[in-house]
């Protein structure tokens, strides 16, 4: 049985262990402690899936919680995929923020995924990584 919980303290070896375990770590600085750190210490929503206590599964967010919510991780290890683990932690982030928009940038490897599960495409993304960018 799998467990969807909000977490307040997750865990820093924990997450990095789990991005690992799924395809997420090549996008992330796994490698650098301070920063998973505060990625997780400045993420507003977390929810999380255990199995038996074993993380097997992450939402991470960002929400002002009236407009929008960026979910900027979502990971599942790669032995529980297919699962419906991913789409349970989405919907639990929808419920903890229920008037915000959900908004999220897809790892490419799920680029195919988000539409399935009933994500609208959205075509007008941008980022930029450093100031030093801005033209």
């Amino acid at each position: 049985m799998i467990d969807i919980q909000k977490e307040e303290n997750l865990n820093a070896d924990e997450f990095i262990d789990l991005l690992k375990r799924s395809t997420l770590a090549e996008r992330r600085p796994v490698s650098d402690f301070q920063k998973i750190s505060a990625m997780i210490k400045n993420a507003n929503i977390i929810v999380t899936a255990r199995q038996d206590n074993l993380l097997v599964g992450v939402a991470r967010s960002i929400s002002d919680f009236v407009y929008c919510t960026y979910l900027s991780d979502l990971a599942v290890d790669e032995d529980f995929q297919h699962k419906g683990i991913g789409k349970m932690l989405i919907k639990e982030t929808k419920n903890l923020s229920p008037d915000a928009k959900l908004i999220l940038l897809s790892a490419p490897k799920a680029v195919d995924y988000y539409p399935k599960i009933g994500f609208t495409r959205h075509s007008d993304s941008f980022y930029i990584n450093h100031v030093s960018e801005l033209k």
